[in-house]
């Protein structure tokens, strides 16, 4: 079994939330980039909480991380450093979380 290899995110802000802590899993491949990958969440969380036609407060904030990850990324940026990976048949695994109030990621490759 091959090591991890851990990507930290560039030093930068990424918005504020306030609340409890949010974790979401995203996986790249080929043919859906992270940014994709994150809008679609974002437009599945929000068909969700219109569809039930009252506020889920779990949802609200994953939809918070969410928007706030996708409103200050470069996923030009992004892109660049994850897609070499993606090339040689590694996977690549996103982890978007909130910490003290700042949205932040963790990049992984196996």
């Amino acid at each position: 079994m091959r090591k991890p290899i851990l990507l930290p995110r560039d030093a930068g802000t990424a918005g504020e939330i306030v609340g409890k802590e949010v974790f979401i899993e995203l996986e790249p491949n080929l043919s859906s980039c992270i940014e994709t990958l994150a809008k679609r969440e974002y437009k599945k969380a929000l068909s969700t909480i219109l569809k039930a036609g009252t506020e889920n407060e779990e949802l609200s904030e994953r939809m918070e991380v969410l928007r706030l990850f996708l409103e200050s990324t470069d996923f030009g940026a992004l892109r660049s450093r994850y897609e070499k990976y993606l090339e040689e048949g590694k996977r690549v695994k996103f982890r978007i979380y909130s910490k003290k109030g700042r949205v932040n990621y963790k990049l992984t490759v196996t």
